[in-house]
């Protein structure tokens, strides 16, 4: 990678979480109005598992040793794909976001050679008004396959919650009990297999991940029909420093769609969210999911916020 006389590459350490959050800040304001990630976040991303900061991120800082670029691969069970990430100041970085991603390329191809694979596939996510990032990825092989949508609603005024639908129950989750955390694990696994990009993970895998999601367990629900478990809901914390709640997933099995549980599902947790003070709830939507209920969505009160393009390119393995 070639760089402006006095500028550099490095590996980041944990150090340079502030210097980081700066850049992801200028590049978040750019791409959907607001900055988006806090210190946690980064942190988070650069301790994540199967991420080696020292092989799979980079940062690039200007002669006065201010940081413009951050680059970094994610691939939070392990398996599957693997998220290519490049963010930039836009006023100062913007040229180097297509080197880097060559970069992260390269290091992707080294990955599927560890794994014993013949390639793994890279991903990347384009906002709006991120229209040179869209050109660079296309140039780089990508593709664009699929749109991703995020709805929201005031909790502000939320009316009483309405009693479910005969023979539909909702529970919280009983995070201390390890068969409560099995029957969510197999609702929520079994929901989601007739969805394209569903990575299945055994219970233990499930589990290990579920600390990066936040332990908000009193915002978990179970649903069933006719004492049948039915539906399971998650919630993150990721959208606390938005003052919202967050559902991170939503599963009702085959048989038990359309009957209500999903609509029952998230009225229980906006009723929580707003019993905790929070202004609004969130999630995103899928639009290429089979399953994905916009309508239900949009039944209890969650509207089009923004809308981020998922684009793809497989990578062969390098030679080792």
């Amino acid at each position: 990678m070639t760089l402006p006389a006095g500028w550099s590459a490095r590996r980041p350490t944990l150090d340079d979480v502030p210097a980081i959050l700066a850049v992801v800040h200028a590049a978040d304001t750019f791409a959907v109005g607001y900055p988006d990630f806090d210190e946690e976040d980064v942190r988070s991303a650069l301790t994540a598992p199967f991420v080696d900061p020292a092989r799979d991120s980079w940062l690039v800082t200007d002669p006065d040793g201010t940081a413009v670029a951050w680059s970094i691969l994610a691939n939070p069970s392990g398996v599957g794909r693997e998220w290519v990430d490049v963010l930039v100041d836009p006023d100062r970085g913007a040229d180097l976001r297509a080197p880097l991603l060559a970069r992260l390329l390269e290091r992707v191809a080294e990955r599927a050679a560890e794994r014993g694979l013949s390639a793994l596939t890279a991903r990347a996510g384009v906002y709006a008004p991120e229209t040179r990032w869209a050109g660079e990825l296309t140039e780089a092989g990508f593709t664009r396959i699929k749109r991703y949508i995020r709805m929201s609603r005031s909790l502000a005024g939320l009316p009483a919650e309405p009693a479910p639908p005969p023979g539909v129950t909702v529970r919280p989750l009983r995070a201390d009990d390890e068969s409560d955390m099995r029957l969510f694990h197999r609702i929520y696994d079994t929901a989601f297999r007739d969805t394209p990009d569903h990575d299945p993970l055994d219970f233990e895998q499930w589990r290990d991940l579920l600390p990066s999601y936040g332990k908000v367990w009193d915002e978990w629900f179970l649903a069933e029909v006719d004492g049948e478990p039915a539906g399971a809901l998650q919630s993150s914390d990721q959208a606390l420093d938005q003052d919202r709640g967050w559902v991170r997933t939503l599963s009702v099995l085959p048989a038990y769609r359309r009957r209500g549980v999903g609509a029952a599902l998230l009225r229980r947790a906006f009723a929580v969210y707003a019993a905790k003070g929070r202004a609004g709830a969130g999630l995103g939507v899928d639009l290429a999911n089979p399953t994905a209920p916009v309508t239900l969505y949009r039944s209890v009160g969650l509207v089009e916020e923004r809308w981020v393009d998922m684009y793809e390119r497989s990578v062969p393995a390098s030679r080792v």
